[in-house]
């Protein structure tokens, strides 16, 4: 939603901004060059991206629209399961989470909690590592160096659309010149024409060089920013996750294993002790 509202007020700014001074709309209006920019940009961002590539860029860039930050209560579930999962073990046994680990979506412990199952990345890491555990005698230390591995894979990965998303980006601008420089040559092609029809071709090329900026900083380059916002807000996820696995290994009682993971939560979003006591009391 907020997407759509700061594209509507960039182009709202532009164009107000060149109707107050008087500018004719018309002039603007340059399908050919809006071709030529988009075109080659399109063109250029196939050649630099393998197949792979393409896939996770074409896949990511749907969540601009439809993303949203980690709320304060997906916050809460996070660590409602792990606390849920930490006392299970503690009272039972490692080996009475093995058929939650195993099928997640049938877990009496994931099915209170629907919000995480919809976040298949964090409950795969969940159950992954809760699989390491119960099988091998890891140590705390061990179990965090293995957790950072698959995270920072797991970020550079996710980074990828928004690297991809960028380079394209820092070419608008440039492919804009091109546009501009085929439009004078076209130009030059009409120099014996009266100067109205020369001001006219001039200011049709200039449009490709302004197309190629605002596409650039107005929208392509702020959609590759938004794609890494989303994959810090995916890490954060697995770094709360981590905090209370490492935790718990380390011997801390199911409570203080979340307590320790509530802290690492981003402030605007981070529940407070007693938040977190009442949810778990409930």
């Amino acid at each position: 939603m907020f997407v759509i509202i700061g594209a509507i007020v960039v182009m709202g700014s532009v164009i107000g901004g060149y109707v107050m001074h008087h500018g004719n709309l018309h002039v603007l209006f340059q399908p050919t060059e809006l071709l030529i920019i988009g075109g080659a940009a399109v063109g250029a961002f196939i050649i630099q991206s393998p197949s792979k590539i393409l896939g996770m860029v074409l896949k990511n860039a749907t969540r601009v629209l439809s993303a949203r930050s980690t709320s304060k209560a997906e916050f809460l579930e996070i660590l409602g399961v792990m606390y849920s999962i930490f006392t299970k073990m503690r009272k039972e046994g490692l080996i009475a989470i093995e058929a939650d680990i195993e099928n997640p979506d049938t877990s009496q412990i994931f099915g209170k909690y629907p919000g995480i199952l919809k976040n298949h990345h964090a409950v795969n890491f969940i159950c992954d590592n809760l699989k390491v555990i119960i099988s091998t005698n890891v140590s705390p230390f061990e179990l965090e160096n293995i957790m950072e591995l698959e995270i920072e894979a797991h970020h550079h990965e996710a980074m990828v659309p928004s690297h991809s998303i960028t380079k394209v980006a820092d070419g608008l601008p440039a492919l804009g010149i091109v546009a501009a420089v085929l439009g004078v040559v076209i130009t030059m092609g009409k120099v014996s024409e009266p100067p109205e029809v020369l001001g006219a071709s001039i200011g049709a090329a200039l449009v490709g060089t302004f197309l190629g900026v605002l596409l650039s900083y107005g929208f392509v380059g702020p959609i590759g920013t938004h794609l890494h916002h989303i994959a810090e807000e995916d890490m954060i996820c697995l770094q709360v996750i981590k905090i209370a696995l490492v935790s718990f290994v380390g011997g801390s009682a199911p409570q203080i294993a979340v307590e320790y993971a509530r802290r690492v939560i981003p402030s605007a979003e981070k529940p407070t002790f007693n938040e977190l006591e009442g949810a778990l009391r409930s």
